[in-house]
């Protein structure tokens, strides 16, 4: 095992350093200038750019370390972490981008009221807002993971590292910048995945010495895993993926509803081969350091490389960590901007953008409160998921089963969700069955009862801003008439 030297050290330092830099004079000159290209980019990203975005959101900092920590206890079934993604970005191509494209809506709390109101896209605002702010704490403990690996330092100030840096990035680009700049990003996080493959395979021998001498779950198809979390992680990945604000906005930004669809079909192609290296990561790890922090099964294999290489691969995990905590910060501010500051405060475009600014550096450093009450990132992935996995329901419901159009059950369903949800992960998960589930029926199950409670009432009554354009309009014809 290497141990690095003070001048190792410095090395890997200055490599990550000099990146930095190069990327963020990067990110001046593509900043966006107008509050429109802050959330959507002008609507004119290539699908294969946004396609890039999508993939690395769903590999990003948090999952590259979490899958591999998954894998570490349970196998190289943990890859179906990554894989459930790439499922629900293909269900997500072919059944919801275009649509969610010609809404002209680029939050989902926007889409959810043109059908259930103003007071549902609060709720929905709030829940996507609590959920977001919580995958920013995964992703923060992850990238922290890394960093402390290599700079000899603690979790929280490697966490703090990452908060201060990614934040000051991804405040000023706003989402053209990042998008753009998230194609480096991936080309180097690829390239570090690899050289960390290359190393577990050599150290280990690869799979046939693996196979001979670990239990045989390590290989199979759901290894230690319960059919009924599979199946969890796959209904919450493309539940996530239908709702998630960074998602709808990142579809937002290309050219055309067909773009949308081709962006998010190209995202699912890429995330399984990925998920497989994950995954063989973190059982070579549990075959060679069985007596490791789960935590600590990626980052382990740094400290068998030479500086430069061990260079390469801290970069990849911070252009990673880029990558995670722009995109997820960028849709929380979005959010706050669209749904509350906005509508309160009615700002010129100028005014919009400064705001927005503010914002995300408070979104940026705001996760680093809970980072020291993450012990399992996978876990609370796939929970952040469950909070989206209920919004999807209530939008699906709503447009393909419209006759369930009350805006109370859509009200109460997705705030019951959102607490039930919660109290089932905090009491982990009682009776073995996965919050995912929760998540799943809830809403579902308050609309029916609302329907079947008052089913004459007349709740399909169009929002504010709707019934305000149609009063004009109804006005402007009678006008004409006289």
């Amino acid at each position: 095992m290497t141990s690095f030297s003070h001048l190792d050290t410095a090395i890997i330092i200055g490599m990550v350093v000099v990146y930095i830099v190069v990327t963020s004079i990067a990110s001046v000159r593509l900043r966006s200038r107008n509050s429109e290209q802050f959330m959507v980019a002008g609507r004119s990203m290539p699908a294969v750019v946004v396609a890039v975005l999508l993939m690395s959101e769903y590999i990003g900092a948090k999952s590259t370390i979490g899958t591999s920590q998954e894998a570490f206890s349970v196998g190289i079934a943990a890859s179906w972490s990554v894989i459930s993604a790439a499922i629900g970005f293909l269900f997500f191509g072919l059944f919801m981008a275009k649509r969610l494209y010609a809404s002209g809506e680029f939050t989902i709390s926007g889409f959810i009221a043109k059908k259930y109101g103003h007071t549902a896209k609060l709720v929905v605002s709030a829940i996507m807002i609590y959920s977001l702010l919580l995958v920013n704490v995964g992703n923060y403990v992850s990238g922290a993971a890394a960093i402390s690996t290599v700079m000899r330092i603690d979790l929280p100030t490697a966490a703090l590292i990452t908060a201060v840096v990614s934040t000051i990035y991804f405040a000023w680009g706003g989402l053209k910048s990042v998008a753009y700049l998230n194609l480096l990003h991936s080309g180097v996080k690829l390239v570090g995945i690899g050289i960390l493959v290359a190393v577990a395979w050599k150290l280990s021998g690869g799979p046939g010495p693996m196979m001979r001498n670990m239990p045989e779950h390590y290989f199979t198809w759901k290894g230690a895993l319960s059919g009924g979390t599979i199946g969890a992680w796959i209904i919450g990945s493309a539940g996530a993926i239908f709702s998630t604000q960074f998602i709808i906005q990142a579809i937002s930004s290309t050219r055309s509803p067909a773009a949308a669809r081709r962006a998010s079909l190209m995202a699912a192609g890429l995330c399984v081969p990925i998920s497989i290296a994950l995954g063989f990561i973190g059982v070579a790890a549990k075959y060679l350091y069985p007596n490791i922090k789960s935590l600590y099964a990626l980052p382990v294999f740094l400290e068998h490389m030479g500086p430069l290489l061990a260079g390469v691969v801290t970069t990849a995990l911070v252009a990673s960590i880029f990558v995670s905590v722009c995109t997820v910060a960028l849709a929380i501010a979005s959010l706050v901007v669209k749904d509350f500051y906005v509508p309160r405060y009615q700002p010129t475009p100028e005014q919009e953008l400064r705001a927005t600014r503010w914002i995300s550096l408070l979104v940026g450093f705001l996760p680093l409160i809970f980072v020291l009450f993450v012990p399992q990132i996978l876990a609370l992935s796939f929970f952040t998921r469950a909070l989206r996995l209920s919004v999807s329901v209530v939008a699906l419901i709503g447009i393909y089963l419209p006759f369930f159009d009350s805006r109370r059950g859509a009200v109460i369903g997705l705030a019951a969700a959102a607490v039930a949800t919660t109290i089932w992960y905090l009491l982990d998960n009682p009776f073995g069955v996965d919050n995912m589930y929760v998540a799943l029926l809830t809403p579902a199950i308050v609309l029916v009862i609302d329907k079947l409670l008052f089913p004459h009432q007349a709740q399909s009554e169009p929002s504010p801003a709707v019934a305000t354009n149609t009063q004009a309009a109804s006005a402007a014809q009678r006008k004409a008439a006289h």
